[in-house]
């Protein structure tokens, strides 16, 4: 009989499920997709059900279940902060406790009432061993450095360590309240964005800037030689209190915090720079000692920090691994595959026998459920049934100067959109980006966009040293030569790359392989399919519904396309249009 773990995260940010059997994973989702609430961090019932339904059993064939970090930790960790700040911490420990009291710290209750489990008990694994476990353990690496970097988990903030086989160790770690992702989410929420959910916008908005406040950052953290580090706490009132930052950092920086609301100015540009150089200089300085002790090639990395792409390529670049695998969902959604592998590994003591060398590990639609809604909709289509001669319209269309919605597949496991669920366009065309930016995603100008590259013509186009980047999770120079791609090529000459092979999105790589037959192109501008504020798309009728309410010009999905001119106007979806007008 197959041996089936179910690992679930939730109650903080971006909750989700995955689910192994035998220790290979059969499915793995973000409750966000389901519920249509951004970074979601209720309990993933929809995420549970839907990885249980892919696998055709009920949780009573559930061998095995785990939740991805110890919550009595996190109590600890939170009472003893605020005790240190009583009575400062007063209304913030009376805000948390009742939450605490209610799901926090009741998993084993909540997943009984919730799902039924009654078993056996609940296996808890700590918040930075699930990151772990969530990249080495499935990365292609028999033995490998590990480094996990993140806001904070129990009280670890960074672990460094090694995997062999199908054990891992965490030797080393910074404890809270030092922490190098809340240091990048405080002046996310200084310069105006939402913290846990716009830090990419503070990455993006870096190389408009200049980094004129690193100076000031480093009398915020104190960064010793081998990356270790510690935050001045005068700056910071996040271990007791809401906002993250203080008057103290405002007085620092020499500007208040921005209005949400309000421009970005240069002064914002030029902070956002300055941290970006404060995370890369900490990362590179991790990684380096961390070989340095190791003497390892090899480097496994999770966390949310692992997310910035720009820090990532200079690990890869500035380090001496020489190879860096990061899986697609490096953040807190991983830690529901990463407490699933380490109870398959390390508490079963199972060999490995799967690696993560791609992402759609989440729902799929056949012709069938996709044809019943654009009926429903009454929605005018053409089924082109044949791959060959799809994908050629396809890039037809993009060749045209179209903005094409992409729904092929199963849906993407992280935060990246890599060829199921995106939005694509002509990465030659100039003003496509401010296209896509302002007509289809209705988002800031200032926001870049990844190229997707056949991954034999990366090296062509790209500085990654003849790395693959199949998760778009690094970011490299385009070669001076090859800058006739405004589009994909940031306004520093970088890119944050994502290569395309035949073996794992089979689909895609048809498509830019047609692309490039068509144009002498080997790449499109891939970003996620969605609207700001909104999950990335899930189903046939989100696609839809994203489609319509847009400016996007053409959808394809499984084998049916749709042109915008020939839709009718549909009242009762809306329009993102008039919601998001355009300046």
């Amino acid at each position: 009989m197959p041996v089936y773990i179910l690992g679930i995260s939730c109650f903080y940010h971006d909750s989700a499920a995955a689910l192994l059997r035998d220790g290979v994973l059969v499915a793995a989702a973000s409750e966000e997709r389901f519920s249509r609430i951004k970074h979601d961090a209720g309990f993933p019932e929809q995420a549970i059900n839907f990885v249980l339904g892919v696998a055709g059993i009920t949780i009573e064939e559930v061998d095995h279940l785990g939740f991805y970090d110890k919550p009595m930790l996190k109590l600890e960790r939170l009472l003893l902060s605020h005790l240190q700040s009583y009575p400062k911490s007063k209304a913030q420990f009376i805000a948390a406790i009742p939450m605490w009291m209610k799901e926090k710290l009741s998993i084993r209750r909540v997943v009984g009432k919730r799902l039924g489990w009654k078993k056996k008990p609940v296996l808890f694994g700590e918040h930075h061993v699930s990151h772990g476990a969530s990249t080495f353990l499935c990365s292609p690496f028999e033995e490998a450095a590990i480094l996990t970097v993140d806001g904070v988990g129990e009280w670890a903030t960074t672990t460094m360590g090694v995997g062999r086989g199908n054990t891992m160790e965490l030797l080393k770690e910074i404890k809270f309240p030092h922490s190098l992702g809340l240091l990048y989410s405080a002046v996310t929420g200084y310069l105006g964005f939402k913290v846990n959910s716009a830090e990419y916008k503070v990455m993006g908005l870096a190389p408009y800037g200049e980094p004129k406040y690193v100076d000031q950052f480093h009398k915020v953290l104190d960064i010793a030689e081998d990356g270790s580090f510690r935050l001045n706490m005068d700056f910071f009132e996040f271990d007791w209190a809401m906002r993250m930052c203080n008057e103290a950092f405002f007085e620092l920086f020499g500007e208040e915090p921005r209005d949400p609301e309000g421009p970005v100015e240069q002064f914002h540009k030029d902070v956002a720079r300055s941290v970006q150089e404060i995370v890369n200089e900490v990362m590179v300085k991790l990684a380096t000692s961390l070989h340095a002790e190791t003497g390892m090639k090899n480097l496994c990395m999770a966390g949310g920090v692992a997310l910035n792409c720009v820090a990532n390529g200079h690990v890869l670049r500035e380090t001496p691994f020489e190879k860096v695998f990061i899986q697609p969902a490096a953040g807190d959604a991983g830690g529901a595959l990463g407490v699933a592998l380490w109870i398959h590994c390390m508490v079963l003591g199972n060999d490995r026998v799967w690696t993560m060398d791609r992402a759609d590990w989440g729902p799929g639609f056949d012709d069938d459920s996709i044809e019943a809604v654009l009926e429903h909709y009454g929605a005018k289509f053409t089924r082109t049934p044949d791959e060959g001669e799809l994908v050629k319209l396809a890039a037809e269309h993009l060749n045209d100067s179209k903005v094409v919605g992409w729904f092929q597949g199963r849906m993407e496991y992280g935060p990246r959109a890599l060829g199921n669920r995106s939005i694509l366009g002509d990465p030659r065309v100039l003003d496509m980006r401010d296209r896509i930016n302002l007509k289809i995603k209705f988002r800031e100008g200032f926001r870049p966009f990844a190229p997707s590259v056949l991954e034999h013509k990366c090296d062509e186009w790209f500085d990654l040293r003849g790395h693959g980047s199949p998760f778009m999770l690094l970011v490299a120079d385009v070669h001076e030569a090859k800058r006739q791609v405004p589009a994909i090529t940031h306004v520093d000459g970088s890119a944050r790359v994502q290569t395309v092979t035949a073996e794992t999105t089979p689909q895609y790589h048809a498509l830019l392989t047609e692309f490039e037959k068509q144009t002498g192109c080997p790449m499109v501008i891939n970003t996620s399919f969605n609207v700001r504020g909104e999950p990335i798309v899930c189903t046939p009728e989100d696609a839809f519904q994203c489609f319509i309410r847009t400016h996007m010009d053409t959808l394809v999905m499984g084998n049916f396309v749709l042109r915008k001119e020939d839709q009718r106007e549909y009242p009762e979806i809306g329009d993102a249009r008039e919601a998001f007008p355009l300046d």
